[in-house]
């Protein structure tokens, strides 16, 4: 027969088993958490500047490319404008003779980077942003030419651009083209850190 207790003497009732969480379940969501820290730890600082380089070089020649199609496509001439700290694309307007923006404004960089060009092997002084009014007032008179002319022949300028960090050893990318065949990033050998 049956004893007294019922239920018998292992036994607990169901609401207490399942009360809490078990010593592996804890130690599961504890690691999963410290994985996801410290990925966002690494996305977000050890690897950002370069990371970033990365996507506005390949941003950039991926801008050129497409340039070059439709300016095969469109039978028009483009160019684009680099500057220290950014760059534009133009378009040549037969009708006024001119170049004209494609946009409104030009593509910044970062503050840390800074782009330097070669046309033909010879490098270019870039200009910077304007500091004051007088500068600001100049450069509006001045009808901006691009540098890299981009025709309908699908053709390209020749040139060697570098992209890079503004610190001594700091990643430094490039993007150059012989004329005929679209630009490629690459990073400079034995200058600054590998990405």
């Amino acid at each position: 027969m049956r004893s007294g207790r019922q239920g018998g003497s292992g036994r607990v009732s169901g609401a207490l088993a399942s009360a809490g969480f078990t010593l592996i379940e804890v130690l599961v969501v504890m690691v999963v958490m410290a994985c996801m820290a410290g990925l966002a730890v690494i996305s977000a600082g050890v690897a950002g500047p370069t990371r970033e380089l990365t996507n506005e070089a390949d941003r950039l020649a991926g801008l050129i490319g497409v340039l070059a199609d439709e300016a095969v496509l469109d039978n028009r001439e483009y160019g684009l404008r680099v500057e220290r700290d950014s760059y534009q694309v133009y378009y040549y307007d037969e009708t006024s003779a001119r170049w004209q923006p494609l946009s409104d404004g030009a593509r910044q960089l970062p503050e840390w980077a800074e782009l330097t060009i070669e046309l033909d092997g010879e490098p270019l002084v870039l200009p910077a942003r304007a500091n004051d009014e007088k500068q600001a007032k100049d450069a509006k008179k001045a009808p901006l030419v691009p540098q890299l002319i981009i025709l309908s022949s699908g053709e390209i300028s020749p040139f060697r651009l570098e992209m890079g960090e503004r610190r001594r050893d700091g990643l430094r990318l490039q993007l150059s083209s012989d004329g005929f065949r679209l630009p490629r990033v690459e990073a400079l050998g034995g200058k600054g850190r590998a990405g």
